[in-house]
């Protein structure tokens, strides 16, 4: 059964890049540029990984990581913080993300964190 990844970016151009990559590694790949409610969402999408960009329009990733990791119902869902301020991230705290990577990413290196993630790996950042 394929892994099911949720991803949250408001930039077009980035989500179907990622949707691009994780669809030809064999992952469903759900993609959405806005959200109102992140654990409604998530609980809606029931995804294995959900990956989201740092900064959104009108709230930022780690407040939805943050969400999704400190409730109950999706707490055991991993989370990766997508971030072209991966410096400034790291001086905020990581929202209980389960990795962090840079933008600019490596294909490669992103597709072996996804996999350590959903591998349960969880020591990924």
């Amino acid at each position: 059964m394929e892994k099911h990844i949720l991803i949250f970016e408001d930039n077009l151009d980035i989500l179907d890049v990622l949707k691009q990559i994780f669809t030809d590694e064999g992952y469903q790949v759900t993609g959405l540029t806005a959200i109102d409610d992140a654990i409604k969402t998530v609980s809606a999408h029931k995804p294995d990984l959900v990956i989201t960009d740092y900064i959104l329009d009108g709230i930022n990733g780690g407040e939805y990581c943050h969400q999704i990791k400190t409730n109950s119902a999706t707490s055991h869902i991993p989370v990766m913080i997508l971030s072209g301020y991966s410096v400034l991230l790291d001086s905020l705290g990581d929202y209980g993300a389960d990795a962090i990577v840079s933008k600019p990413f490596d294909v490669q290196d992103l597709l072996n964190k996804v996999q350590e993630l959903l591998n349960g790996q969880l020591s990924a950042r």
